[in-house]
Parts: C-alpha cells; sequence; structure tokens
C-alpha cells in the first residue's frame, strides 16, 4: 500500500469516528441514552412518541396492496438468514480457532433496538426487528468472510468491486507477486491481535 492510500485511509477512519460522534451527539439531542443494549428515551419524549402511533387495524388499512401481497416473500426468507446465521457462527467457532483469529462478535453487527420505539407498532416493531436481524446477519457474515479472505488471500482484484469490506485496502495489489508468502503470513499474524 502506498503513502498516499494510507493517508486516505486514516482520513476514513477520522471520519468514521466523527460521524460516530454526530451520532452519538443526535442521540443526545433526541433525548435517548443506552443502558448497556437497551435505549433509554426521556420521559416526556416517550409519552410524546406515543402520539405519533398509529394502530395495527388503521395502519393495516392504509397499507398498500403490493405491500401486502410481497410480505409472504420478504418473510421467507427468515429460513436462508437463520441457517446463513447458524452456519457461519460454527463456521468461524470451529475454524477462526484453528487459525487463531479472535471469534466475530455476533452482538456488534445484529443490533436489534428498534423495538424500544413507542411510535412503532407490533407490525411495525416487528418489521423493523426481522430488517435488522437480516441486515445484522449479512453484516455479521461479510466481517467473518472478510477475515477469512485476509487469512488466505488477501490479494485486491484487478477489477474494484463495489463497497469492499474494511480489511480491503490493505490488501496487497492485484500482480503484485514480491515476497507474495511472506506478506500473506504477515496478513495471518495481524489478524490473530486484530480487533474483536
Amino acid at each position: 500500500m502506498n503513502a498516499r492510500m494510507r493517508v486516505l485511509l486514516e482520513k476514513l477512519e477520522e471520519l468514521e469516528d466523527e460521524l460516530l460522534e454526530e451520532l452519538r451527539e443526535q442521540g443526545e439531542d433526541l433525548q435517548y441514552h443506552l443502558e448497556g443494549t437497551r435505549v433509554k428515551f426521556d420521559r416526556a419524549v416517550a409519552e410524546g412518541h406515543l402520539k405519533f402511533k398509529t394502530n395495527v387495524i388503521p395502519w393495516f388499512r392504509a397499507a398498500s396492496w403490493r405491500n401486502t401481497l410481497s410480505a409472504p416473500f420478504i418473510y421467507s426468507l427468515i429460513v436462508p438468514l437463520a441457517l446463513l446465521d447458524l452456519s457461519i457462527t460454527i463456521y468461524q467457532l470451529i475454524c477462526f480457532r484453528l487459525y487463531q483469529i479472535p471469534a466475530v462478535r455476533r452482538s456488534k453487527y445484529i443490533v436489534l433496538d428498534r423495538k424500544y420505539l413507542s411510535y412503532l407498532n407490533g407490525i411495525e416493531k416487528f418489521n423493523c426487528v426481522y430488517c435488522s436481524y437480516g441486515n445484522g446477519v449479512i453484516s455479521y457474515t461479510r466481517e467473518i468472510i472478510a477475515r477469512t479472505e485476509q487469512y488466505w488471500c488477501p490479494i485486491k482484484h484487478a477489477r474494484q468491486p463495489p463497497g469492499v469490506h474494511r480489511h480491503y485496502a490493505k490488501f496487497l495489489d492485484y500482480g503484485d507477486a514480491r515476497d507474495y508468502q511472506e506478506r500473506a503470513l504477515k496478513f495471518r499474524e495481524e489478524l490473530k491481535t486484530g480487533d474483536k
């Protein structure tokens, strides 16, 4: 990786930190805080949220027929998502122990906190939990596969794919064969001390 890329990666990390700080401040503005993994709103805000809640019957009446028709197709994905969740968890429990790679914390990626929003009715909360779970499983899986890629094949592609994982920028340039085996081993060692 050249010096310019290192500088850009550092800027990217700074911007991510800045964004997280901004989101934390926004939470303060919206008068909520975290107690462990549970979200707590100030009492007045929580009571105010109830005024915006649409009960289930009127919500169903207002629902588009397209949304209702698509629901079985959307929710049928719970089976492959749950199987992916289970299989990728078993995969990392076995393989990452063998490779001495720290396990990816599932709870960091599967965040189910929208259920605490009192302005959502039961159906809306269920939808939010479903989407949070689905996106969380995909993010969790992506991190496990990214660490696996860093362990086995830390090489960039000739054609840049969109939305690459956070490890990708450090990978070896495509076609750069100099000391490949030695540098690949360094990537493996990095994983052993990486974030959890």
